[in-house]
């Protein structure tokens, strides 16, 4: 099965948090699903980190690729078409990375993992 991580699923997952369902950590974990992190993840902890939001125990970008490495994460990039895709989106959730990440769950098929119930209003998967 292929996952797109939401960013707070992401961050949970490696930092084992509690607030992290043992459902989603039995399916980032599960070696026969390709994880998924799309670019908007750390975009959106590069912001988080700068105004002071998130610490991290290294440089964002080394932070990133070890724990990408580590947990057999592999990075989705923003393509033209999961933009534009935003823009046919209803707006149930206003946040912009969580719109960009619905989009490119729709255009890739891929099943989202993440808390956030806003996601139901779209035709996405969501496992959590």
């Amino acid at each position: 099965m292929r996952l797109l991580l939401d960013t707070h699923t992401f961050l949970w997952f490696i930092e084992d948090d509690p607030n992290l369902s043992p459902i989603a950590k039995a399916l980032i974990a599960d070696p026969s699903n390709e994880v998924l992190l799309s670019m908007a993840s750390p975009w959106e902890i590069a912001i988080k980190v700068r105004i002071g939001k998130l610490a991290l125990p290294d440089p964002l970008g080394d932070f990133l690729h070890d724990q990408m490495m580590i947990n057999s994460i592999q990075l989705l990039p923003i393509s033209l078409e999961h933009a534009t895709r935003v823009a046919t989106l209803p707006l149930h959730h206003r946040d912009p990375f969580d719109r960009l990440i619905i989009s490119q769950a729709m255009v890739e098929n891929v099943a989202i993992v993440g808390a956030d119930a806003g996601f139901d209003s779209y035709p996405i998967v969501r496992h959590w």
